[in-house]
């Protein structure tokens, strides 16, 4: 489920519906290579601060940091899932994983479009004069 319109889940699959074995497994694993893509490579800001005046609100946020760099540079996190990450970080390449999502949002959308729902049968009606 998405919380806002154009959220990262229509922006990958888009509108269609989804309701077989098949599209799950794609699905799945659209989700599994985004979740790297996103904790990784895409730079989010964080609302700090925000103040109403009048009509006009006036909104602070952070310094763009993706979810890896926030986590390590976490005072609480164990050294351990910090290597850890660093390693996992270190074998992305963000070309290929781009080029891999979208090969497999295309054959999701194969997939869904291949789905013909049966045909309509005419009816044959006597019209009486």
């Amino acid at each position: 489920m998405e919380q806002k319109n154009w959220a990262r889940v229509r922006e990958l699959v888009g509108y269609l519906r989804y309701d077989t074995a098949a599209e799950l497994a794609k699905l799945n694993e659209i989700w599994e290579l985004d979740r790297v893509f996103t904790n990784y490579l895409l730079p989010q800001q964080k609302l700090l601060s925000k103040q109403r005046h009048g009509a006009k609100v006036t909104k602070k946020h952070d310094a763009p940091a993706t979810p890896h760099q926030r986590a390590i540079r976490h005072e609480r996190m164990h050294k351990r899932p910090v290597i850890q990450m660093n390693a996992a970080f270190k074998r992305i390449k963000p070309g290929a994983l781009s080029r891999q999502i979208l090969a497999l949002t295309g054959q999701l959308e194969t997939l869904a479009l291949a789905k013909k729902p049966a045909p309509l049968k005419p009816v044959n009606r006597a019209w009486n004069n």
